[in-house]
């Protein structure tokens, strides 16, 4: 109780106050802007808070990733461009609902769902952290396999059309994927001599581009002729909110319990809880035949889900040190910074600071609810501007987001090819979010498949040894089994005599 008490007072200190205030609208400005993720912006905080006490220091990093992270729902849905990885999942969703007048549901959606996903991933945080840090702790790399596995069959599930181009886009972003370093021999892989390419082919340049540069290729295809991007006006943002509440309760409950898991699991992060989500959305659905068409359904999941991974990444940082996502291994060295070792021992020598810490948690999810607001209201106000001054401002983000990537023009580079295949892809009937999905879970899948035949010495059947990798390859096995018969199924419909 003492150091409850000593945490409030740490963290409702002016400086500290100020200190969150500023965060929430550097995070909002930079989720917002395609390209800047969440990562970059705690990344920049970093070199201000070295000279910041550890919980003002905390605070800064903690309010500017939630915000972010919402905040990359608003291009998202306004423009089909996500602000960052994490609104990936769901932005033809959010597109196809702007496009048909629901622009004003669909972010009044994504902002309180995204409070209140939020909230529930603080309160596993400081209730469960140590028992959910345990689960995580114990996966191996044949665990990770599976969950790999798992994670990329929501590729064709998530599909809205015909599920071959799905998997077909899936295994061209796994492809994708193997360009760079063996990670095992250490040998280059497909870089035809390019230093560059040495390195990978590089996440955020290529969502910029599949998803940004093709909508502004789309965009000037269709010339002055075509139709607008979505409305030019934001109204009443939480209108018909609790309808929706009341309808997609269990969705938005399953979404943030999921999401609070995958961001405990190190290296998942709220990208990866995104995708999960949206694809157990439409697998649960009682109207999965609207998905992609603009149902709402799909959106209160995943963005409940993504932010709920947020307070979940930090309970492995927190309890052992361990990085949840990108953004916790950033912490965890800001945490070194200041002298607060991560580990069980931090909950004895300063429990003020981690009390702090849920503390500033909770208050960020609450600043978002009128911050968030005020943030779509003006980027509403990009709607209103004239289609030749506001797509060239676009591409200027783009490019400025895609170079800060790299530091180098080959960021740009990547931008464009990509922009011209997703265009291209599109074109011709392939989803690009497939491809997005493979990449981002395809060194993930190489990485411990290797790392689990070196240890099972090439026996493949040591992978369901392990309790929990069984479980996870039974399932997996199984979601593969009734995918393939469901294929079959719809095929021999398709040409049965009518």
């Amino acid at each position: 109780m003492v150091a409850l008490q000593a945490a409030f007072g740490l963290v409702f200190d002016p400086f500290v106050l100020m200190v969150i205030l500023l965060s929430a609208v550097f995070g909002l400005f930079v989720g917002a802007i395609p390209g800047l993720t969440a990562t970059m912006a705690t990344a920049l905080l970093v070199p201000v808070t070295f000279f910041m006490p550890p919980v003002p220091a905390l605070g800064a990093i903690v309010t500017a990733t939630s915000m972010a992270i919402f905040a990359g729902d608003i291009p998202g849905a306004m423009l089909r461009m996500p602000g960052t990885p994490a609104s990936a999942a769901y932005v033809d969703e959010s597109y196809a609902m702007a496009k048909k007048g629901q622009l004003e549901l669909n972010l009044g959606v994504n902002l309180v769902f995204s409070v209140l996903g939020g909230l529930i991933g603080v309160l596993f945080l400081i209730v469960a952290a140590p028992l959910l840090a345990e689960a995580a702790i114990n996966f191996s790399s044949f665990e990770y396999f599976w969950l790999a596995c798992l994670g990329l069959s929501c590729a064709t599930m998530i599909s809205t059309g015909h599920r071959v181009m799905a998997l077909l886009s899936m295994l061209l972003g796994l492809a994708i994927g193997t360009i760079g370093i063996d990670p095992v021999a250490g040998h280059p892989r497909f870089t035809f001599g390019n230093i560059d390419l040495m390195s990978g082919v590089s996440f955020i340049p290529t969502m910029i581009g599949a998803f940004a540069i093709s909508e502004l290729l789309r965009n000037g295809v269709a010339g002055e002729g075509g139709a607008s991007l979505v409305q030019d006006k934001v109204g009443a943002l939480f209108k018909g909110i609790g309808g929706v509440g009341r309808r997609y309760w269990r969705g938005f409950l399953r979404g943030s319990v999921v999401g609070t898991a995958i961001g405990a699991l190190p290296g998942a992060g709220a990208d990866i809880a995104a995708w999960v989500s949206y694809a157990m959305a439409k697998r649960f659905s009682r109207e999965p035949e609207k998905f992609g068409t603009g149902h709402i359904e799909g959106v209160v999941e995943s963005t409940s889900s993504n932010n709920a991974a947020i307070g979940g990444a930090w309970i492995p940082a927190l309890v052992f040190g361990i990085p949840g996502d990108s953004i916790t291994a950033i912490v965890i060295g800001v945490l070194y910074m200041k002298g607060m070792n991560p580990g069980p021992s931090v909950f004895l020598q300063n429990p003020q600071f981690i009390y702090a810490v849920f503390v500033i948690f909770v208050l960020a999810n609450l600043l978002m609810l009128p911050l968030g607001w005020l943030a779509i209201k003006a980027a509403g106000k990009l709607l209103r501007a004239p289609r030749q001054l506001l797509m060239p401002i676009i591409l200027l983000f783009c490019i400025v987001g895609s170079f800060a990537i790299t530091n180098s023009p080959y960021g740009i580079i990547v931008m464009l090819v990509f922009g011209l295949f997703g265009w291209w892809m599109e074109e011709n009937g392939i989803p690009v979010a497939p491809l997005v999905l493979g990449m981002v879970l395809g060194e993930m899948l190489e990485q411990n498949f290797m790392a689990s035949m070196i240890k099972a010495d090439g026996n493949f059947l040591t992978f369901f040894t392990r309790p929990i990798a069984g479980v996870l390859g039974v399932v997996t096995l199984g979601v593969w089994a009734w995918m393939a018969v469901r294929g079959v199924r719809d095929s021999m419909r398709r040409v049965a005599p009518a």
